[in-house]
């Protein structure tokens, strides 16, 4: 059985915990498989808000076994608070396992990333503070802590003696700052695999065992496209892949598995932190965007910078991921505009690029060249067919699909699980836009 694969095409924040939310029932395993606790998921189920940020959103659902993969990174105290989170709403044994090579957080990651941040002034990158960029430096080093050294804490308290020798150099002597005690940090962390150890497992063995027995697999990613280290706005992004081939590494699943990539479009664009943001709208518009949409981060809380839909980063998203449908989220929050603008190319030193620019001066310095399309100015939160949808918004949608080459089989109109609207998309438009996104 191939595993389906879930990304975000733009900044993050797309709605991928509400699309996996809505899979959920033809899925019998979720897989989260990069970031941390960084990345947020808000989730509305029968009643319940939810706000998940290390747990995989199918949490909801008992006949799914949820997985934290190998190429996360762990702060388990915040873990421990999203499981006490999940338990007041009658989520006491949750059939979770948690990979024994996912990295730890450790404490001195966190005071890392927040010092580094407040050292680089204006220059900084945004990050939460939260260690995960930090954690990732440990994991590419070689000298990170992993889930499966909270099973035997004498290995764990040896390897925490030979980091916290040159970490605690570079809190003290750098950046001014107190240094951790190794026995606090041990009895710490001792709590916490008291909780987790359980949970602990072998997840790439678990996983391929499920496809081997024809069970639906949902690969679940966190952030966006444009946050890749890799392929991203560099140095403005994450500290993992988010695209679908970090699926494959950080799961654990062969490429030779995965047949369905669903890419998470938001029907504006927005992002959180620094970094360039061609279409940003640092006014009224994006205020109402904003407002309207609630376009605050769900981990920290702070404003997302907000814009008009973006194609060229998605076309570049498509492109890169593979892409073979279209999730649009947030299509109701764009009701209130008489007017909507789609940039479908950038203009810089006279030329217009209708492709992601290969220099960064190119990006941080263009101007959008936009397509404006009439506004629908109508609710429609309560829609539940495509057919129903007004000509115009059916005509964005469909102005989507067509810049970025790949079918919209999905339209979200509200936050809840019945907000979504499925659209069947005729097998020769899902040829004909494979085939065109093929082509040189």
């Amino acid at each position: 059985m191939p595993a389906t694969i879930i990304v975000g095409t733009q900044w993050g924040d797309e709605g991928k915990g509400k699309v996996t939310d809505w899979l959920a029932n033809e899925m019998n395993m979720v897989v989260r498989y990069q970031g941390g606790h960084n990345a947020g998921h808000t989730v509305i189920a029968d009643g319940h808000l939810l706000k998940l940020h290390l747990v995989p959103s199918g949490i909801l659902f008992p006949h799914i076994t949820s997985v934290i993969g190998s190429g996360m990174v762990i702060d388990p105290k915040a873990l421990i608070k999203e499981l006490d989170e999940l338990g007041k709403i009658g989520i006491n044994n949750p059939n979770l396992v948690i990979s024994s090579n996912a990295h730890l957080i450790m404490p001195y990651h966190k005071i890392l990333d927040q010092a580094s941040e407040l050292k680089l002034g204006k220059s900084k990158i945004g990050t939460t503070g939260l260690g995960i960029g930090p954690a990732y430096t440990d994991k590419a080093s070689r000298v990170g802590l992993r889930m499966q050294d909270l099973l035997d804490m004498k290995i764990f308290r040896e390897k925490l003696a030979t980091a916290l020798d040159f970490k605690n150099q570079v809190i003290t002597k750098i950046y001014g700052l107190e240094p951790l005690d190794l026995e606090e940090v041990v009895e710490e962390y001792q709590e916490y695999a008291s909780r987790l150890k359980d949970m602990i497992g072998n997840t790439v063995l678990l996983i391929n065992q499920a496809l081997d027995s024809g069970k639906n697999v949902l690969l679940e990613g966190a952030q966006g496209t444009m946050l890749d280290i890799d392929h991203g706005t560099y140095p403005f992004v994450t500290s993992s892949s988010p695209i679908a081939g970090g699926a494959c590494s950080g799961s654990g699943v062969s490429p030779m598995r995965i047949k369905r990539i669903i890419g998470i479009v938001k029907a504006y664009t927005t992002r959180v932190g620094s970094g360039p943001f061609p279409t940003e709208q640092d006014n009224e518009i994006g205020e109402e965007m904003r407002k309207v949409g609630g376009e605050f981060g769900t981990t920290t809380g702070r404003p997302r910078r907000c814009g008009w839909f973006d194609a060229v980063i998605v076309k570049y998203s498509a492109m890169l991921n593979g892409l073979t449908e279209i999730a649009i989220t947030k299509l109701d929050v764009l009701s209130g505009f008489e007017k909507i603008k789609i940039c479908v190319g950038y203009k810089y030193g006279g030329e217009i690029y209708n492709h992601m620019p290969f220099h960064q001066t190119i990006f941080h310095n263009c101007t959008p060249v936009y397509e404006e399309m009439e506004g629908w100015q109508s609710d429609i939160s309560r829609i539940n067919t495509y057919e129903k949808l007004p000509k115009a918004a059916q005509a964005y949608v469909n102005r989507i699909q067509e810049l970025a080459g790949v079918p919209v089989s999905m339209i979200s109109v509200g936050p809840d699980r019945v907000q979504t609207i499925t659209r069947k998309v005729p097998e020769n438009l899902v040829r004909r836009e494979l085939q065109r996104q093929s082509s040189p």
